[in-house]
């Protein structure tokens, strides 16, 4: 891998990951249309690398919201009331794909991660955020700023495990667990501001569980790792820039979502499930397991 597929393989995962329109189908494109996904060994070790860049998304979370992640410690140790609340449902919220992740890891990558079942989610998830848009979100955003709904250190465990449990349909590939959380918390009564505050933090578990747990079985698995394959110093630059295309993403995509919602990510959806589908059917592209 040469540095510059680092940058753009970075850059595509920072602006992404956090936005409801799929990192999986983007960094499909951007591998395959660099040329990444060649033999199976180099095609292996891309894969295990856009797992592993999450890590930047992660960090720049991290820089962002830092002061609601020391509410969290503080909280666990008993010093922040709202903060110990936060914190547990961020864990609760994160049980469901704990649980399901690794058994269903295989199954996944096998079954789902090929053509019609990424394009599908591609399009059925636009559609259901469009119709979100109408009937739930549109009707106030006139006033967005004024909109009634909880805080996230107000919800209940209950409304965390219901996001918790939406987050595990992403784990169907194109659907986007950014999206899953971010209307789970506008259906369980936070405005789309907030729910994408709680998106961002339960990204800090899930994306870093699935960093930790792609990383051991690409170190552990027969064959080189993708150190090997890629090279260290890639991974580090792909990495960076994820961190700051991230945090990027996540400051502009908190004001756009409560003055503009989520219709135009439904038809960038439907838009990027055409231009992938138009690739495949051209022979140029393959999205296979």
């Amino acid at each position: 891998m040469e540095w510059w597929h680092a940058i753009v393989l970075g850059l595509v995962e920072g602006i992404t990951e956090y936005l409801p329109i799929s990192s999986t189908g983007h960094l499909i494109l951007a591998s395959s249309l660099m040329g990444l996904d060649g033999s199976e060994e180099q095609k292996s070790a891309v894969d295990a690398f856009n797992i592993v860049v999450q890590g930047g998304a992660i960090l720049a979370v991290l820089g962002l919201y830092w002061p609601r992640v020391l509410q969290m410690i503080k909280g666990v140790f008993g010093k922040d009331k709202e903060g110990f609340v936060l914190a547990r449902n961020i864990v609760v919220a994160f049980l469901p794909a704990a649980v399901l992740g690794v058994p269903l890891n295989d199954w996944i990558e096998a079954k789902l991660f090929n053509t019609w079942p990424v394009l599908i989610a591609l399009v059925i998830g636009a559609v259901y955020m469009m119709l979100l848009d109408k009937y739930k979100i549109h009707p106030k955003r006139a006033d967005s700023e004024n909109q009634t709904g909880k805080d996230i250190t107000q919800l209940r465990a209950l409304d965390a495990l219901i996001i918790g449990l939406m987050q595990c349909v992403a784990m169907w590939p194109g659907t986007s667990r950014s999206m899953m959380t971010i209307t789970g918390g506008v259906l369980v009564g936070l405005k789309p501001k907030q729910a994408a505050e709680f998106s961002f933090l339960l990204g800090l578990p899930t994306l870093g569980g699935a960093c930790v747990y792609k990383l051991y079985k690409d170190m552990s698995g027969e064959g080189p790792n993708m150190f090997e394959v890629l090279g260290v110093m890639p991974i580090v630059i792909g990495i960076a820039v994820a961190t700051v295309s991230a945090a990027l993403a996540v400051r502009w995509l908190v004001g756009f979502l409560n003055t503009h919602g989520l219709t135009p990510f439904g038809w960038y959806r439907i838009a990027l499930a055409a231009v992938l589908g138009g690739l495949v059917i051209s022979g140029i592209l393959a999205i296979q397991a």
